[in-house]
């Protein structure tokens, strides 16, 4: 009997996640999930193109929409770790699930990770499956995700440029908190920019007839908003950078606003 390509999705996520966990303890760093994190999508993707060939036109949209997302994701943040140390936010993790935080790490870190990412990426089977004619909806997604593209891929690029003058030395008017650019108008722009993506994929699954799959873009949302986005990022800030402060009464927390505060 023919597997569904959902459940097949998972099984190579799963593998993937073990191997990776396997990985990590070699390098003792589970920092590497951050770059499988936008992989176990195209991953899926790739499960449902190839077990649901033939593609209609908006499965060769979603599908290539995917492939840009994923890879230009892991890419930024596999050179943003390349030979640095464990990112603070596990070195935490690590330290509050001792002893055999090794093995605990295949399920809390990369197990968890994986079927997250086995959630969110329900929509995209039905939008990439369905052979149902593209309407207007899917031109709205269209749009929709080219804003939240550019909003995250600026924003990162925004990010490393800050980063790399701070490395060297020549932090702009001695500015420690970056409020320029997309900055200037969100606190996190990538994470809003990635907000709109995968609300924009559900709009696909919605123009293939398939409305129910709300569950994928707000479970992303409360990742972003309330888990291991905005949140989680902001409880330590103002510690290591005192301006944040100061930016946090100026600059909205995510969806993009004027500054409160003139210059």
């Amino acid at each position: 009997m023919t597997q569904h390509p959902y459940i097949v999705s998972l099984l190579f996520i799963l593998i993937i996640c073990f191997i990776s966990w396997v990985v990590s303890l070699i390098k003792a760093d589970v920092s590497i999930v951050d770059s499988l994190w936008s992989l176990f999508f195209l991953v899926a993707s790739i499960v449902f193109v190839v077990l649901e060939q033939p593609l209609s036109s908006r499965g060769q949209l979603v599908f290539t929409l995917v492939i840009i997302w994923s890879l230009r994701l892991s890419i930024y943040l596999t050179i943003r770790n390349w030979r640095q140390p464990e990112d603070y936010r596990y070195r935490i993790i690590r330290a509050n699930n001792q002893p055999n935080f090794a093995l605990k790490s295949l399920y809390k870190i990369f197990g968890l990770q994986g079927a997250l990412a086995w959630l969110v990426s329900l929509p995209l089977l039905p939008a990439i499956t369905s052979d149902a004619s593209l309407s207007w909806i899917d031109l709205v997604a269209v749009v929709l995700w080219l804003i939240g593209f550019t909003f995250e891929a600026v924003g990162d690029y925004q990010l490393s440029r800050f980063k790399s003058r701070e490395q060297i030395g020549l932090k702009s008017s001695d500015k420690f908190v970056l409020n320029t650019g997309l900055w200037r108008y969100t606190r996190h722009p990538n994470y809003f920019g990635d907000f709109c993506i995968w609300w924009a994929f559900y709009l696909f699954a919605v123009a293939s007839g398939n409305w129910w799959f709300a569950l994928s873009p707000l479970l992303m949302s409360l990742l972003l908003l309330r888990v291991s986005g905005v949140t989680m990022l902001e409880k330590t800030i103002t510690e290591r950078r005192p301006d944040y402060a100061e930016y946090i009464r100026s600059t909205n927390a995510f969806f993009p606003g004027p500054c409160r505060i003139k210059d």
